[in-house]
Formats: C-alpha cells, sequence, structure tokens
C-alpha cells in the first residue's frame, strides 16, 4: 500500500507543472454549434490548443449558452470572458464606427466588403484596444439580398408593397424604395409570408435555405446590400499574460481563421442559393432601376453614417473609396 501510496504522491508531484502552466479561456457566441461561423472558430481553438502543446485551451460555448449575443463584448471588457465572438454591427449603438461594415449598398460583394474591412480594421481595433479588447479576427456572413413572393421588374414594383423590417437600417430602406416597412423576426417570416404580412424582404441566402423561405418566396434577387462581420476578440489583458510563443500562435490561428472563414462563407453563401434555385425559385439579377434606387439608398444611408462617425468615419470611407 505504502509503495502505491508513493508511487500516486510522485505521480502528482510530476502532473502539477503541467497543470499549473495550462491557461484556460472560455469563448462565449451567440450562434448555434452548426453555423458556419462557430464551426471556424471552434477549429481556431483547435488550432491554438494544437499549436501551444495544450498549454492554452479554449472552451467554445455556443448558442448563448454562457452570455447571451448582446452581452459577449460587454463579457470581454469587463474579464467576465477572457474571449468571445460577436456580430460588431450590434455594437454601433455605442459607436457608429462599429456599424460600417452593414452600411446599405456601400460594399455589396465579398471583395468590396474585404476591401471595407481592411480599410475600417485598423480604426476599429485602436477603438477595441481602447476598452481593453483586442480584434483577432473576422469573417461575413453572406450579403444580405432581396427576396419577393411576386417578380419586381422596376423600382416601381416596391410602391405599395409590404417589406419587413428587422432594425432601424431596414425599416429606413423599406421607406425610401416606397414600402411600407413591417416589423417582423425571422422566425415568424414564413408565415407571415403566407397570410400576405409581407410581401418582399432582405436576408441572406443563408437564411432563405435555412428557414425553407423557399416555400413561399420565388424569387430571389442577390443584391447583397451588406455584409455584416462576426469578429472574435480577447481581452488585452488575457492575451498580455500569455507569453510570447502563445501569442504568436494565437495570432496565426486568427489569421488562418480568417482566410478559411471568407472562404466558407462565399460557400456557404453559394449553396444556398443552389438550394433556393432547386427548390424552384427564381435567381435573377435586378433590373436597372432597382441596382440605381438602391445605390441611390447607398449614398444618402453612406451620408447619415459620415455625418455621426466624424472623422475616422471619413478616413475609413476615403480609405475604402480608393479602387
Amino acid at each position: 500500500m505504502k509503495k502505491i501510496a508513493m508511487t500516486l504522491a510522485c505521480a502528482a508531484t510530476l502532473a502539477t507543472p503541467l497543470a499549473q502552466s495550462q491557461t484556460m479561456w472560455d469563448l462565449p457566441t451567440g450562434y448555434g454549434a452548426n453555423t458556419f461561423q462557430t464551426q471556424n472558430v471552434a477549429q481556431f481553438a483547435k488550432d491554438i490548443e494544437q499549436a501551444t502543446g495544450g498549454k492554452l485551451k479554449i472552451t467554445l460555448h455556443p448558442g448563448g449558452s454562457l452570455f447571451k449575443q448582446p452581452e459577449i463584448k460587454r463579457a470581454i471588457q469587463s474579464g467576465m470572458a477572457p474571449a468571445g465572438e460577436f456580430i460588431i454591427s450590434g455594437m454601433s449603438n455605442e459607436n457608429p464606427l462599429f456599424g460600417v461594415d452593414s452600411i446599405p449598398f456601400l460594399a455589396t460583394s465579398y471583395a468590396d466588403s474585404r476591401r471595407l474591412y481592411q480599410a475600417s480594421k485598423p480604426v476599429q481595433a485602436k477603438v477595441l484596444a481602447g476598452q481593453g479588447v483586442k480584434l483577432l479576427f473576422a469573417v461575413p456572413w453572406p450579403g444580405q439580398s432581396l427576396y419577393s413572393v411576386k417578380p419586381i421588374t422596376s423600382a416601381a414594383d416596391f410602391k405599395g408593397s409590404k417589406m419587413r423590417a428587422y432594425n432601424p437600417a431596414t425599416t429606413k430602406i423599406a421607406q425610401m424604395l416606397g414600402a411600407s416597412p413591417v416589423t417582423i423576426q425571422l422566425p415568424e417570416l414564413s408565415q407571415a409570408l403566407a397570410t400576405g404580412a409581407a410581401n418582399n424582404f432582405l436576408t441572406s441566402s443563408a437564411s432563405g435555405a435555412d428557414g425553407k423561405l423557399y416555400e413561399q418566396v420565388k424569387y430571389f434577387y442577390p443584391v447583397n446590400g451588406w455584409l455584416p462581420l462576426n469578429v472574435t476578440a480577447v481581452s488585452v489583458k488575457a492575451f498580455d499574460t500569455l507569453d510570447k510563443p502563445t501569442q504568436d500562435a494565437v495570432l496565426k490561428a486568427a489569421a488562418a481563421a480568417e482566410q478559411r472563414g471568407w472562404t466558407a462563407s462565399e460557400k456557404v453563401d453559394a449553396d444556398s442559393i443552389a438550394i433556393l434555385k432547386a427548390n424552384g425559385v427564381t435567381i435573377a439579377e435586378p433590373a436597372d432601376s432597382v441596382k440605381q434606387a438602391l445605390a441611390a439608398i447607398g449614398k444618402a444611408m453612406t451620408a447619415d453614417w459620415l455625418a455621426t462617425a466624424g472623422a475616422d468615419g471619413k478616413a475609413i470611407i476615403d480609405a475604402y473609396s480608393k479602387k
């Protein structure tokens, strides 16, 4: 018995340095485990654990299970969570600079969205750093595109229609198009379409495919109004406590996650459009008058944003506008 006890004691002594040297991080996200965004963050965590030999272990908490989506950034700032993922435009009420990626019809393709991100990242990173948050990487959702129960052959077809809205921006878009905005959240959208409470709306190809909105809507126009970004960030304090090799491993994994995430987003978009088409949805380019109307909305709403975003906002748009 004494020999066994001594063996266990020795084993415990040997294990102690490893246990003490391991850093554990919780990483909450508001999105479900089956979304490409969460899967990408899960791979990011695995990459770090592997690269550091388990020295840094990140536990992912999807679906708002640890903190709800609107609470995650604040949790990082306050030290309640070392890291987290959140949609950055959801923070635009505290600083308009966080909402640049979701200005309607400013960046309407993956290439444009990436340029806008590159123009805005230094400014946003500086603001976040001042709040004790370090931006690691950002990945877009597929663009917000146009669905309609009936074909839209010109901008005039919006007039008098009922357009689903879910935030101030989409309400304003509906009004500028001459449609009546109707506030409907995504889970209730299918029923609203079936009863005629809504005739058209903007949402991503993925939402249409996942939500089987093709059962009610038969026209899809890939206008890509905006591509909202999810940001994965870490507490500056938590990052600074890591040794240099571990910090380097985190930054390397973040760069890989960003590239992988953008590629995955484009694939999800293409796959979702294919699902819509396979289920009888007509995929069509918007008419010229619709493109012109949406572009005019983009200019007006960019000007509105610039009026609130100050010199930093102007610097972002100037940098983005340089082709």
